[in-house]
């Protein structure tokens, strides 16, 4: 890169700082991971330039004969990804994020509507409750999809693991048309088959929003999806460590109106960059060492959880199966926004988060959500997540001790030095 490339200095210096802070701190946080060199050379190539609105050899734009190329390429590695033997289905790699493919699923089987004055807008679609570890996108009050339709949901047994019993009595009640399996702070296995019972009694599609766990699904230390889900949504980074970015998988029978619904629906031009990114990202999922890597990501989250509940420190459900785990901090007083920051200037770097039953503020929390995955890919094992789980008990036992907090901060730098994430970091 010139010089003259590099001449602004206002955001060259923050992307800097940002590299040094990626550098020297513990990244925790579950939905965050470490691209490989080659996913982010591909999303700052020339590809940015190129419009391709459509579907290969289907577009609006001419010049799209090696775009197609890469979207082909992009497409047939999902589908050797995620389909299961003798099981068939569609793949649409062109969404921004994981929200906006829900969006478009949404879009292509649901009916929208105005909200009246019960409160209740278009078809029914029955998710996870947020504050049980569900997404904004499953129907919640402040988003679309539960102010264009009728949000409802299902809880959490009080053990932390969902209550299928609950789920049914839901979608009897609720008659919904899509019912969503799937979180983004759930750390147990997710029944699929269990669902789709439920959703063939009441006569709904089935989706699962697996942005969390996609990694952990195509390296079979998670069940899939198919085929018992209609419609599968996922992000492209978290566990999979692609770029940021959506995929939507569905039946064959669903796939034309899915396309639609992205193009023209909820989308205009695909980021030919980010998709390129994605089709490199796949490929290196289909590799026997991502294998072993999701396999550490389980066991990394599974030392740490063992460690924190030993420290004193309860977690929702009570350990975890996947790459995250939930502190909670219901009966403390040292709330997930207390605990966020103070864990912050200590160098690790979490999210505070609902818990069920939350007596606090959204914005304040009872708890805070762990992840693995990207202190796996810099190559930690167990014994570094132990001890990582052990300093975080000490600082939600003292958040306000700052000698403390410097002094974990130093450790934690000199751990990070040992396990650099790029050969220039």
């Amino acid at each position: 890169m010139s010089k003259q490339q590099w001449a602004d200095t206002e955001v060259w210096g923050a992307i800097a700082q940002e590299r040094e802070r990626q550098r020297d701190e513990l990244e925790l946080i579950a939905s965050e991971n470490y691209a490989s060199m080659a996913v982010m050379a591909a999303t700052g190539s020339v590809l940015t330039n190129k419009y391709a609105e459509g579907l290969p050899r289907k577009r609006y734009y001419g010049g799209c004969q090696h775009v197609d190329v890469i979207e082909n390429i992009a497409r047939k590695r999902a589908r050797d990804l995620f389909m299961p033997p003798d099981f068939d289905i569609g793949v649409n790699v062109q969404p921004h994020s994981g929200a906006q493919a829900n969006a478009a699923v949404f879009l292509a089987l649901l009916n929208g509507g105005h909200p009246t004055e019960d409160g209740h807008t278009g078809d029914a679609i029955l998710g996870l409750d947020l504050s049980n570890g569900g997404h904004l996108t499953h129907g919640s009050s402040v988003n679309s999809s539960g102010r264009l339709y009728h949000g409802a949901h299902y809880r959490l047994r009080d053990d932390g693991y969902i209550d299928m019993n609950h789920v049914r009595e839901m979608a009897r009640s609720h008659k919904p048309k899509l019912l969503i399996c799937g979180a983004s702070a759930y750390p147990r296995i997710i029944d699929f088959a269990a669902f789709r019972e439920i959703a063939d009694e009441v006569g709904a599609y089935l989706l699962a929003d697996i942005a969390h766990i996609a990694g952990l699904v195509v390296s079979g230390h998670h069940p899939n999806p198919f085929p018992h889900c209609h419609v599968v949504t996922t992000t492209t980074h978290k566990t999979l460590r692609g770029p940021r970015g959506g995929l939507i998988m569905g039946q064959r029978n669903l796939m034309k109106k899915l396309n639609s619904a992205v193009f023209p629906g909820t989308q205009g031009g695909p980021l030919m960059h980010v998709i390129a990114a994605k089709a490199i990202a796949f490929g290196e999922a289909q590799q026997p060492s991502f294998h072993t890597y999701c396999g550490q990501v389980i066991s990394n989250a599974k030392a740490m959880a063992q460690t924190l509940m030993e420290e004193g420190l309860s977690l929702v459900s009570g350990g975890t199966d996947n790459h995250l785990m939930l502190i909670d901090l219901s009966d403390s007083d040292v709330s997930g926004k207390d605990g966020e920051i103070a864990l912050g200037k200590a160098g690790i770097t979490v999210n505070k988060n609902t818990v069920p039953n939350e007596r606090r503020s959204p914005f304040v929390t009872s708890g805070i959500r762990v992840g693995t995955p990207a202190i796996t890919t810099r190559g930690m094992k167990e014994e570094e997540c132990r001890w990582i789980a052990r300093k975080i008990a000490q600082v939600l036992r003292t958040p306000k001790d700052e000698a403390l907090l410097q002094t974990i901060c130093d450790e934690v730098h000199d751990l990070c030095g040992n396990f650099p994430i790029y050969p220039e970091l």
